[in-house]
């Protein structure tokens, strides 16, 4: 049971990604100080949400140059906060170098910054931002769950370097964060496990995140033959950053969250735009039929392949939400209003016009 000091400065690693920037919107709307961990201080355009945020809000943000690979780069930033957010992490599929883009940011990084947490006596209590890729590789495995469904008990045994890799990349981080977090008694631990994470983005600018790539693919004619029916889980960027905050300051917060709103899958994504913005844009209407995928998957997207469409096309995914619900009192947001804020973001920054 570990109590946050509000009138402390709260750390944010990350602070210009997708998550992190709506986390930030509340702990400034609260009147906390944050700490904002970034790569680089003096770019102005990544660093232009936040400062608007903060302008109109009672609290107020500092900003630290740090670098996930580079030890004790953490250390100033914290000094002082009994409360550190870790959401810096790549999230991509596209990448050449799977260790050096996704597993050492990943794994070194989470190291680097509980190094760091074991140095700063003033701190009590980290949040990382996991994900559920820490707790299964493809659709499939949510059979193996209690009643079909992931829950926190479960860990990911079938990634690799070769095989889901980013999915690889959070397990080896999560895993060993509790590893870090057993050896020591001063601070606690608390996880976000979120499913596919959608919704609108602060800075139009981050056009990076998977979550931006997919809707402008829904909205741009790419997936207009149809869309691949895969099962997923999809949560509101939002709630994702609710659930955050709860996690860091409710005293009773413990272990991993699955933070997932919706069992769903792309082709529901997909159709709950249509009645907003399927007169204006080639929103998909069908799947792909599993044949075509299996064929031109591996030629269009190197996730795709086949071993990948053969576990998750066709394949209902299902996680057990109550934990997060219950405990940390998260309500979820509907999908459609979820898909729609996000689709908004892009055709009001013009990343999307309208046919």
């Amino acid at each position: 049971m570990k109590t946050i000091d509000k009138s402390k400065p709260v750390l944010v690693t990350g602070a210009t990604g997708y998550v992190a920037g709506w986390l930030i919107k509340k702990l400034l709307e609260d009147g906390l100080t944050v700490h904002a961990a970034v790569r680089n201080p003096d770019n102005q355009a990544k660093l232009k949400h936040l400062n608007e945020i903060a302008s109109n809000s009672t609290g107020s943000i500092k900003y630290f140059k740090s670098d996930l690979l580079k030890e004790g780069s953490y250390k100033e930033a914290m000094t002082g906060c009994e409360l550190v957010y870790h959401t810096a992490s790549p999230f991509t599929s596209n990448f050449k170098d799977p260790q050096k883009e996704l597993i050492d940011p990943a794994l070194n990084g989470t190291a680097n910054v509980l190094n760091s947490v074991n140095e700063v006596e003033s701190v009590k209590r980290v949040v990382v931002t996991s994900s559920c890729a820490a707790i299964y590789s493809d659709a499939v495995d949510c059979a193996n769950g209690p009643n079909g469904m992931l829950t926190e008990e479960m860990w990911n045994t079938t990634a690799s370097l070769d095989y889901q890799p980013y999915s690889y990349s959070k397990t080896l981080a999560e895993k060993k964060a509790w590893e870090m977090e057993k050896a020591q008694s001063r601070w606690d631990l608390v996880t976000i496990n979120p499913s596919f994470v959608m919704g609108p983005m602060l800075n139009p600018t981050e056009t990076t995140s998977e979550s931006f790539s997919v809707l402008k693919q829904v909205g741009d004619g790419t997936m207009k033959m149809g869309v691949p029916l895969m099962g997923v889980g999809v949560v509101d960027v939002r709630d994702v950053a609710d659930a955050h905050y709860q996690a860091g300051f409710n005293p009773k917060a413990s272990g991993r969250y699955i933070t997932s709103g919706h069992n769903s899958n792309f082709l529901e994504m997909a159709t709950s735009l249509e009645p907003k913005f399927g007169d204006k844009f080639p929103i998909p209407k069908r799947a792909l039929p599993k044949w075509l995928l299996m064929i031109v998957g591996p030629f269009v997207n190197k996730t795709f392949t086949r071993e990948f469409i053969r576990k998750n096309l066709n394949v209902e995914w299902k996680a057990d939400n109550s934990k997060v619900k219950n405990e940390l009192g998260i309500s979820f947001l509907p999908l459609q209003k979820t898909m729609e804020d996000g689709f908004q973001v892009l055709v009001d920054n013009g990343v999307l016009k309208a046919k």
